[in-house]
């Protein structure tokens, strides 16, 4: 793009400074779309010519936009928007199309659930007794007293979090729409929210949907780099059990560093405890919050455990943001359905949420095993923690990834690339294996497909 065609103008009488001024009007322009991920912009120098002031107002302009990851520099070539506008999705972001009516292709995407393995005579029971609550007269804006009681008992045996009292837990209609209320409740149209990179993009588009910037905040092996994430964000939201779709954990270092920087910052937690029920080396990891319960808000699903055919997640979150998402529930009159709540508390009252979930765990641990142990004999790369229900596969290029999903397609196989997972120019690339939504025979005669094709070159 030449530099005249830049949407800028400068008001030098306005108290605002001038490169914050520029800051603004370029990060409008890359949030509405007059500027697009990819459009080279002028040097700080020569902007500085074109707008008529000093190189140090450009300068500071661009750095705060490099820090809150809208433009990226390229060696020897210039500085670029990387950062798509809202409810938009890069070419190489296309989500993951599941066509489930097709037996011949085996789903190995990540994110779905063990269905299979629910007890249908304990499905069939759970959803007759749910049938025999009478009609509601008026909704439950909080959710149904004994499912908040049913998430608050799961809570404590199976991720150590103790829930003193059941008013600071929600129902939700799952994630993405907790992330979206949160952003419409709680925070307030234009803050700015920090979410991994590469991370859940989901979240990312509910949390635009509410009107938010949404900035990449960097991951490595020990999840989350904190001294990274912008002083000027107003929330974060990370997923610390087992990082989506790395695979990796936040390190106890950085989960103290991260409530610390939190509470010095005035920032608000978002914690999306993805797959934290499933760990098969130790114990669950520890909630962030039970580590700090003022500045955490815990997202959980059961989408994951269960089926998204429940359509029910939760929120355990502090009392003025409680008070803040029912308060917006009032407002606009939304809230969760009962009916999945209903199911739940059947299914944990019976102990049959229990029962599943050992099965659970011990079944996607013999099938994490079998992937591992499958692809490292076929000298393929895996990385991701002990855990959850998907690994790994690096590759070195964005080339690379696109080849091997699409040879991968040839042979029948469905596979997740880890770019459409970035919210600017992705940094990783490889395969997000997932292992669950597949039947365990569909896993063992898809493997040495997978292999093969790596080994070909096709990754």
């Amino acid at each position: 793009m030449e530099t005249s065609a830049l949407p800028v103008t400068l008001d030098r009488s306005s108290a605002t400074p001038l490169a914050v001024q520029l800051a603004e009007q370029l990060r409008a322009a890359a949030g509405d779309g007059r500027l697009r991920s990819g459009d080279r912009l002028p040097s700080t120098r020569a902007l500085a010519g074109e707008l008529g002031v000093s190189r140090t107002v450009t300068a500071a302009a661009y750095e705060q936009l490099h820090a809150e990851g809208w433009i990226a520099g390229r060696h020897g070539s210039g500085t670029y928007i990387t950062t798509a506008p809202p409810g938009s999705l890069p070419a190489t972001a296309a989500p993951v199309r599941r066509d489930t009516t097709q037996d011949s292709v085996v789903d190995l995407t990540p994110g779905s659930p063990w269905a299979g393995g629910i007890e249908q005579s304990a499905w069939r029971r759970a959803w007759r007794a749910a049938s025999h609550v009478a009609p509601m007269v008026r909704p439950n804006r909080s959710g149904l007293p004994e499912y908040r009681a049913a998430v608050a008992e799961h809570l404590l045996r199976h991720r150590g979090l103790r829930v003193g009292d059941t008013d600071v837990v929600l129902a939700t209609a799952g994630t993405s729409t907790a992330a979206a209320e949160l952003g419409r409740a709680v925070l307030r149209p234009g803050d700015m929210v920090a979410v991994e990179e590469p991370g859940y993009q989901r979240a990312v588009g509910a949390l635009r949907a509410a009107g938010l910037r949404v900035v990449p905040a960097t991951v490595d092996a020990d999840g989350l780099l904190v001294d990274a994430i912008p002083a000027t964000v107003r929330a974060v939201y990370c997923s610390p059990a087992h990082q989506y779709p790395l695979g990796g954990r936040m390190s106890a270092g950085r989960r103290v560093a991260l409530v610390e920087r939190a509470r010095e910052q005035g920032w608000l937690v978002i914690e999306d405890d993805y797959d934290g029920e499933l760990r098969y080396d130790v114990a669950p990891l520890p909630l962030l919050a039970a580590l700090a319960p003022d500045v955490v808000v815990h997202l959980g699903t059961t989408s994951k455990i269960l089926t998204p055919t429940l359509g029910v997640g939760w929120i355990v979150a502090p009392p003025p943001v409680v008070a803040a998402v029912l308060a917006h529930r009032d407002a606009t009159g939304s809230g969760p359905a009962p009916a999945g709540q209903l199911v739940v508390v059947e299914l944990a009252r019976n102990g049959d949420l229990g029962r599943h979930l050992r099965r659970l765990r011990r079944e996607l641990s013999e099938r994490r095993t079998l992937v591992v142990d499958t692809l490292v004999r076929g000298e393929v790369r895996v990385l991701g923690d002990d855990a959850g229900a998907h690994v790994v596969v690096p590759v070195a290029s964005a080339e690379a990834e696109r080849a091997l999903i699409r040879a991968a397609a040839d042979r029948g196989l469905l596979l997740d690339g880890l770019a459409r997972h970035h919210i600017g120019r992705a940094r990783w690339f490889g395969i997000a294996l997932g292992y669950a939504a597949c039947s365990r025979e569909q896993l063992k005669r898809a493997l040495p497909v997978l292999v093969e094709l790596v080994g070909d070159g096709a990754g």
